[in-house]
This record gives structure tokens, sequence and C-alpha cells, in this order.
């Protein structure tokens, strides 16, 4: 006989639901650490926007840092939908972070702040309600 126990009242794995929440909350600490860097590299000088380059470069290799964990969530997001039945909306979600990341450096190179700034709150924002969803109760649930 089989059992009739639904999918959802199963939790998914509680190792693979921990390190994904591991690695979507070190990519928030690394992007907000790189945006902090960010924000300091930028100093007014007499009469325009100039760059602190130690504190510009700190910021490419916390960028770096960030890029890394970015693939090790899309990694992680991808273990936990498929063979550990949880919903695949956050891989979907690690997928776009990695490639907002990647397109960040394009963006400062090829078109500048004007995109690499937008860009850079568009990851905050998409991070945040991963960060949210991943410490929440509904992220043990399976599909």
């Amino acid at each position: 006989m089989h059992d009739v126990t639904s999918a959802t009242s199963v939790p998914v794995s509680s190792g693979l639901l921990y390190t994904l929440r591991v690695l979507v909350l070190a990519h928030a600490v690394s992007l907000l650490v790189a945006a902090s860097f960010a924000g300091q590299a930028l100093v007014y000088g007499d009469t325009s926007l100039v760059a602190d380059l130690a504190t510009a470069e700190t910021h490419v290799m916390i960028g770096m840092v960030a890029h890394l964990v970015g693939l090790l969530q899309v990694i992680a997001a991808v273990l936990y939908w498929r063979p550990g039945r949880g919903a695949g909306w956050p891989a979907l979600a690690s997928l776009a972070l990695f490639l907002l990341g990647i397109a960040q450096h394009f963006l400062l190179i090829f078109v500048g702040l004007g995109a690499h700034v937008p860009n850079g709150v568009l990851m905050f924002g998409l991070l945040a309600l991963t960060t949210v969803w991943a410490w929440s109760p509904s992220a043990a649930r399976r599909r």
C-alpha cells in the first residue's frame, strides 16, 4: 500500500536548505560590502567626481567574491529545486542575480555609472527578496 501523505508535508532536505540559506546570506553580505566600498570610492573633488583608486579596487575584488558566491548560490538553488523538490523560482532568481552581477562589469566599462548603479539597486532588491524568503518557514516546504 502506498503512503498517502502529501509531498508538501515532508520538508525539503535540511542540508540543502541550510546550504542555500548560508550562500544567500553570504551573497547579500558581500554585495552590501561591495556597495559600501563603491560609495567610499567616489569622492567629490574641487570640480568633479573622482575615484579613490585603492577603494575602487577593493570594491572590484569584493565584487568578484560576490560573483563566486553567486555562482555557488545558483548551484545550491538548483539542487534545492530539482533533487530537493523545493521551489524553482529561487534557482531562477539566483541565476538572474549571477547574470546581473556579471553585467555589472560590462555596464561600468561600456555604459558608465548611469547603468551600473541602477543595476546594483536591482540586484539589491532581488537579493533582499531571496534572502527574506530563504530564512522564512515557507522555504522548508516542498513544492
